[in-house]
């Protein structure tokens, strides 16, 4: 019963870790669409645009409140130090995704009318917004936060620093490249082709971005450059920078090629490669750098209650999310439309 124990914060640290991801991808890609609404003037190629993710993108935030609920109930001494550090990014994010949830129905009943690029402009704010709360709270955790006694000891404006800004600006280029490579895949024409103009800038964007942030990351705590350099703990880490310089040259080639699918493919590679690093780099803290997985876990007995209704709730989540994207697959035009 102790090994199981032991075990269960690491299981749900995988789970918590899986929601993000999914999260990541499935809202990144739609928050980039937003974004991209910047570079993209043609209010119908911007209906396109908004067409493929439609039927789909108000189920994305399904992998936040998952995420949230592992947080809250399993590892609670996490919650209670992560909020009270990132309470104003935190709010600001919710809002802006609230805000942008409204303008993307708004939109579309201003449609034809001067309201409609207002609507088109809260859109693409909300969008870049929660993008950039998201990557400073990351920026943060990664950085650490300050804690006494096992409670938040810090400032509200911890986060905001050189570091957190450039996590930020790097997510919000990573998920305009989603959204690109995403319309790369599911559009046609001349928006296809703007896409791969823009997807390709992107790259090189975020590229320098997650170089910039591993180098910088290893230099923020001791723990994190033994990871880095010490062996044989540098094997985990050495594959991570070569496959990302692999899938920058794949993505690369298929862009040029014509490729629809591949692109798309390997920018979520990218996305998956950064969270392996970040998930290798900060092991086993839940909250860097002084709380592990099990210094805020509940007790054993509540998380395996826990574990058993996710047991059953988790593959009827994901078997929904595959069938509805399933469900409308495939390349959207202008004469195409979901509203």
């Amino acid at each position: 019963m102790m090994d199981f124990a032991h075990w269960l914060p690491i299981i749900w640290g995988v789970i918590l870790i899986a929601a993000i991801s999914i999260y990541v991808v499935l809202d990144g890609f739609d928050l980039g669409i937003g974004m991209l609404f910047a570079l993209e003037r043609d209010r119908t190629r911007r209906d396109v645009m908004v067409s493929t993710i439609a039927p789909v993108w108000d189920g994305n935030e399904t992998w936040m409140v998952l995420g949230g609920a592992v947080l809250y109930g399993v590892f609670p001494g996490a919650y209670a130090t992560l909020l009270p550090a990132f309470y104003l990014p935190i709010i600001v994010m919710l809002a802006s995704l609230i805000f942008r949830g409204v303008a993307f129905e708004f939109r579309v009943m201003t449609r034809g009318t001067v309201r409609e690029r207002h609507w088109d402009f809260g859109f693409m704010a909300g969008s870049a917004l929660a993008a950039f709360c998201q990557g400073t709270i990351l920026g943060g955790v990664i950085q650490g936060v300050s804690v006494t006694d096992g409670a938040f000891s810090g400032s509200a404006f911890d986060w905001m620093t050189p570091f957190g800004i450039l996590c930020g600006l790097s997510v919000m280029c990573g998920y305009a490249l989603l959204g690109a490579t995403w319309l790369v895949w599911r559009t046609t024409g001349q928006l296809e082709a703007a896409c791969r103009h823009w997807a390709a800038r992107l790259a090189v964007g975020l590229f320098a971005g997650i170089v910039a942030v591993s180098l910088w990351t290893p230099f923020l705590h001791e723990p994190y450059l033994h990871r880095w350099t010490d062996w044989p703990d540098i094997l985990l880490v050495a594959p991570v920078p070569l496959l990302l310089v692999a899938l920058g040259a794949l993505m690369a080639s298929a862009l040029r090629k014509g490729h629809s699918r591949v692109p798309f493919l390997c920018a979520l590679g990218w996305f998956f490669l950064c969270l392996t690093g970040l998930g290798i780099t900060i092991w086993p803290y839940a909250v860097p750098p002084s709380l592990t997985l099990w210094d805020v876990s509940s007790p054993p007995s509540s998380q395996f209650f826990q574990l058993v209704g996710t047991a059953i709730m988790l593959p009827i989540i994901l078997t929904y999310t595959i069938y509805s994207y399933r469900v409308f697959r495939g390349k959207v035009s202008e004469t195409d439309g979901y509203h």
